[in-house]
């Protein structure tokens, strides 16, 4: 089965970077970086060492922020730049699975374990709700199938590895995703209610549901349309348009209620506060008069961002700290980081060029107007071009142009990579395009057959793995295969080499 050789290549391609991440770890020389590093406030205990050696390059950067939280709360004014549902998700195994380690193990050792195990079975969640949706949007397992094989070799590998939220935020999007194309509307509104609480832009996956009800209304508007006209037809166009308001509202607010409560939430803390800084650890204290942290004290005034029509403090905080807002990063300085973030720029463009000059009329009208035969409509294209990728096209889009023109361009790759499908169906959609290997051989729909028992094997998919195949036959690979491989296998290791020793990276 497909689906089993995804969940195959999910699972080792995660054990060899967590093996990789060690190994490159103490190899390289960590960089003295000028990064968020709290204090240890533990003594070590027995299996902290042993655990430092094999994790310590998941608690590097951004990492460093997610256990703090995880560990003291929120504490600092700019930790609130990283929502709760990771840290949260962190503490909870913690306290729960691995609690039996508390007597080897501090706090901080047990969440790096907590990162390495939860992010291991969220990769494969998300690898396989990835296919599942592939298979529901393109109508096309094969394509469907070579996307999500793409995926385990993603190139923000690095991201869904260490301590970052990215992991959790691709498989509660692309789980929410193929709920909603199996129209579970409230389920798939939860999923995405809970990547907001993972992920500022998860307010974005708001668009999926306003748009699936917006194309309910235009399919039951142009059924109700059909009949004579009477007094009870128009009673029926009013009570639809009424429930689909009523239920485009309640989804609406799902999505974007774990937002509002984590400002309220800020607010409560700083805007409001009850410590004195007293009552904070001296330690901690030392640190933020040394690096400017801020901490909530009611002794001092308020920051300005309380006194905000809107008071905000996410917003505040990409502003102030991160220096994050329009044409901001558009520096001479900043030429690097824009051509590391060149590659999935070049195919979140491509993807959105090829399908609208495939259906130039279908994108003009929005998806809504269908001007397609009834035998066209009962038929759809299969594949890269099938209408329901519409879409997805427009949210990667304006994804893409936010990240390039709003937001530190080198976070665009981990930003379309553990949002978007689009970039994996895109890739799979060329690699089958022009690669005379994929058709001559039909590599890619070996995976379609069924498992025996004895190819259930830990590096049996291998055997029928179109990917890996590929990467076999490389010299004889055509020139677009070896980019897009090249692409994404070594955005995959020099992200673990670099990122994981305090290096600059996406």
């Amino acid at each position: 089965m497909d689906e089993w050789t995804v969940v195959q290549f999910a699972a080792i391609t995660r054990a060899i970077s967590l093996l990789l991440q060690a190994i490159l770890n103490a190899v390289i020389p960590d960089h003295a970086a000028d990064a968020f590093s709290p204090p240890r406030l533990e003594e070590p205990r027995l299996f902290d060492p042993l655990i430092e050696v094999l994790l310590g390059g998941l608690c590097h950067w951004d990492s460093e922020h997610f256990l703090f939280i995880a560990e003291r709360g929120y504490l600092y004014e700019h930790n609130f730049a990283f929502f709760p549902l990771f840290p949260i998700t962190l503490r909870s195994v913690t306290t729960t699975v691995l609690w039996p380690l508390n007597g080897w193990l501090t706090v901080r050792g047990r969440l790096l374990l907590a990162v390495a195990l939860g992010n291991s079975v969220l990769f494969l969640l998300s690898a396989v709700a990835l296919y599942r949706l592939g298979c529901l949007v393109l109508q096309d397992r094969c394509l469907a199938f070579i996307s999500s094989l793409l995926y385990c070799l993603t190139p923000a590998n690095v991201f869904m590895v260490v301590g970052y939220s990215e992991c959790l935020f691709a498989t509660l999007t692309f789980g929410g995703l193929w709920l909603l194309e199996k129209e579970f509307i409230l389920k798939s509104s939860l999923l995405f209610g809970l990547a907001t609480a993972a992920r500022a832009n998860g307010l974005v996956n708001a668009g999926f549901l306003l748009y699936s009800s917006l194309r309910r209304g235009f399919v039951q508007a142009r059924v109700l349309s059909t009949g004579a006209r009477s007094y009870l037809r128009y009673c029926r166009y009013i009570w639809t348009a009424i429930c689909l308001l009523l239920t485009s509202a309640v989804c609406v607010s799902i999505v974007f209620l774990p937002f509002g409560l984590f400002q309220n939430y800020a607010y409560q803390i700083f805007c409001k506060p009850s410590l004195t800084q007293d009552q904070i650890s001296p330690a901690l204290l030392r640190l933020s008069k040394e690096k400017g942290y801020r901490v909530p004290d009611a002794t001092k005034p308020t920051p300005s961002w309380c006194h905000n029509p809107v008071p905000l403090v996410y917003s505040y905080i990409q502003d102030v700290y991160w220096d994050v807002g329009f044409l901001r990063y558009f520096q001479l300085k900043q030429i690097p980081n824009f051509l590391l973030a060149l590659p999935i720029a070049i195919l979140g463009f491509m993807a959105s060029f090829i399908y609208i000059t495939a259906n130039p009329v279908y994108c003009l009208c929005l998806g809504l107007l269908d001007r397609r035969t009834k035998q066209e409509a009962e038929k759809p294209t299969a594949g890269f071009f099938n209408p329901k990728v519409f879409v997805y096209i427009v949210h990667a889009s304006a994804l893409l142009i936010f990240g390039i023109f709003c937001m530190h361009v080198q976070v665009l790759t981990r930003f379309l990579a553990s949002s978007s499908p689009v970039i994996y169906w895109i890739s799979a959609h060329l690699l089958l395009q022009y690669e005379p290997l994929l058709k001559e051989n039909q590599m890619a729909t070996q995976g379609s057959q069924q498992v025996t028992p004895h190819q259930r094997k830990a590096w049996a998919c291998m055997d029928h793995n179109p990917v890996t195949q590929l990467v076999m036959q490389w010299r004889t690979c055509s020139l677009t295969t070896r980019c897009i491989l090249g692409y994404f296998i070594s955005y995959w290791l020099i992200g673990l080499a670099l990122h994981c020793n305090f290096l600059p990276w996406t």
